[in-house]
């Protein structure tokens, strides 16, 4: 619940470091240059930021597939020339050559492109000369798939989009996302499959071109998560009448979720279940936590309740009703929660206070520092009373000091007080 980015967030997706919204800023807007290098991207940093999170061997698979792409045209590329053929052609599109070379020089190596192909197919789809120049100079390895691989990729994302017209803007948008052929056959069944789990089409190209990695995994597998999701939702009181819903939206808010294996989402709930959450309450913490609680392991997830329960000298119970009430304090590692604390703590902020206002802890320190010295520019003074004014998101913060500021600035009128009137 705060305004920054990845390693001050519990979020993989935007501006929200909670994952409560962060889904849709990504979603709309790839950070990378291509859906594939933000996915890498996203994958490092986050293993950086969080060392809580547990990634399965299928999250590492899909972040190294771009690489193994890469190396099966980039071998022995120090002794091969640049292919003239190639570069003339994209001299003819006005593609900047300097920047090819800086970023991926193995694709002017390679003995056989498909520029003008690959540039008049994009043509015919309605990319006027400039969108296909960027195209090309984001995603230059677009030229080295050929025609029919293009045209079937063409005719699978058209299932999903509503005309051509809006599968250019995708494709310029994330160019990378769509000339990832590799997985065709995968992308096909799974986009069937979404549409029959009931997923609408604006919801699947959002993951076509922000999260295309799910679309790699056999249909199967992808099924398999769904189905496991589904019975562990009834397992635990949620009702048939409730359960497309509740899917949907988990899959909408999350879909990396399908990167998760089955065995990793049961051991997870069942963690829960043993620290004495009601079924209720599990329910409660996957709606909570958009399901990121599959990225994290049982030894981590224990770790951090022990060290909240030792730093707010609580009982289980209490514990469980902070962790309900903040869930941060289950799902950020030790040495996050140690470090936002220490943070907080420097600035004269008391346990108690926090123990009473805990979402505070999903800021990142810089962002408390930020706030609390705006707030005390106003005279309010944070040791001495609750936290909720420096608690929130970005805009909440910005409402609530709105209203602190307009209220100090409000002339004080005194309706009993005499008025003197000079004779």
């Amino acid at each position: 619940m705060a305004d920054s980015f990845l390693c001050d967030g519990k979020h993989l997706y935007g501006q929200s470091t909670a994952p409560t919204s962060g889904l849709n800023s990504m979603m709309l807007r790839g950070i990378a240059h291509g859906a594939k290098d933000t996915f890498t991207l996203l994958l490092a940093r986050s293993q950086y930021c969080n060392p809580g999170w547990n990634f399965s061997p299928a999250w590492t698979e899909v972040a190294n597939r771009s690489f193994l792409i890469h190396s099966t045209y980039a071998t022995d590329t120090k002794s091969r020339e640049e292919n003239k053929k190639t570069i003339e052609s994209l001299h003819r599109l006005s593609v900047d050559i300097k920047k090819i070379r800086r970023l991926k020089e193995w694709v002017l190596l390679q003995d056989v492109a498909y520029v003008k192909e690959i540039a008049g197919i994009l043509q015919e789809m309605g990319a006027d000369e400039t969108a296909v120049t960027n195209i090309l100079e984001r995603c230059p390895e677009a030229i080295l798939r050929t025609p029919a691989e293009i045209n079937s990729q063409r005719a699978l994302w058209q299932l999903v989009c509503q005309n051509e017209k809006q599968l250019i803007k995708l494709i310029e948008q994330f160019p990378e996302s769509f000339f990832t052929t590799e997985y065709h056959e995968n992308q096909k069944a799974n986009i069937l499959f979404f549409q029959e789990l009931g997923l609408k089409n604006n919801i699947i190209t959002r993951f076509l071109t922000s999260a295309p990695s799910i679309f790699y995994n056999p249909v199967e597998k992808n099924r398999n998560v769904i189905e496991t999701l589904q019975r562990n939702y009834l397992n635990l009181g949620g009702s048939d009448a409730n359960m497309k819903i509740w899917i949907l939206k988990l899959l909408s808010q999350n879909p990396f979720i399908l990167l998760n294996t089955s065995t990793a989402i049961q051991e997870n709930l069942e963690f829960l279940q043993k620290n004495d959450f009601t079924n209720h309450e599990v329910l409660q913490l996957l709606s909570k936590l958009k399901g990121f609680i599959f990225q994290l392991t049982s030894t981590t997830m224990q770790e951090s309740m022990l060290f909240s329960k030792n730093v707010f000298k609580c009982s289980d119970q209490e514990l469980k009703q902070l962790v309900l009430k903040c869930p941060a304090l289950l799902y950020y590692s030790v040495p996050v929660l140690e470090e936002r604390l220490e943070g907080l703590l420097k600035e004269g902020i008391s346990v108690a206070q926090i123990r009473e206002t805990p979402m505070v802890l999903e800021l990142t320190t810089q962002i408390v520092q930020y706030r609390i010295k705006k707030l005390s520019a106003l005279g309010y003074d944070l040791k001495s009373g609750t936290l909720e004014s420096l608690n929130g998101t970005k805009k909440e913060f910005e409402i609530n000091y709105g209203k602190i500021q307009s209220k100090k600035e409000r002339p004080i009128f005194n309706p009993v007080a005499p008025i003197h009137i000079e004779d």
